[in-house]
């Protein structure tokens, strides 16, 4: 293959025609504006880290701090002012579980204690198993039922929804 060459006159005639048009390009934009100042990496390192949520606290003190009195105020505005809530690690206190095994419980109760709730947490994570349980007139409670089971992201807004629902299923706190 033989390479096809072109004699040197020719080829300088090509260079400047080639050169002319970006002559006249630049001649017929608009100015530009100049190039902003850039931000120093040091000040996009200075940004603030966003704040963990809530749920990624410690079980215990997101319980605690968090939950418990979401939970009060809630109840609250649906009418048991009166509400007592605990956060116990006891035996289970339905008729027929293990009395020696215990689980993590939020307890509520209510009117002179004649309402009650149990929320489980048998592996100590809002994120694992829960279940629920309540009764009227101190009596024990006698069925366990599975809490928030469809749920993939447990949030603190979600946890209070679902328990003044399901106590409202009960018709434990708005009497319809």
């Amino acid at each position: 293959m033989a390479e096809e060459t072109n004699p040197p006159e020719q080829q300088s005639e090509q260079v400047e025609a080639a050169a002319e048009p970006k002559a006249q390009d630049a001649a017929d934009t608009p100015k530009a504006k100049p190039p902003a100042k850039e931000k120093p990496p040091a000040a996009e390192k200075a940004k603030k880290p966003k704040a963990p949520a809530v749920e990624d606290k410690p079980f215990t003190e997101f319980m605690q701090q968090d939950f418990l009195p979401a939970l009060q105020t809630a109840a609250a505005k649906e009418g048991a002012k009166d509400m007592n809530l605990k956060f116990v690690n006891e035996a289970v206190p339905i008729v027929g579980a293990s009395a020696t095994e215990a689980c993590w419980q939020v307890r509520g109760s209510w009117g002179r204690d004649n309402y009650q709730f149990n929320i489980y947490f048998p592996d100590a994570d809002i994120q694992g198993k829960k279940g629920f349980s309540f009764s009227t007139n101190g009596a024990k409670p006698s069925i366990l039922e599975s809490f928030m089971i469809d749920e993939r992201k447990v949030s603190l807004d979600l946890m209070v929804l679902y328990a003044v629902q399901r106590l409202n299923a009960e018709k434990l706190l708005a009497r319809n």
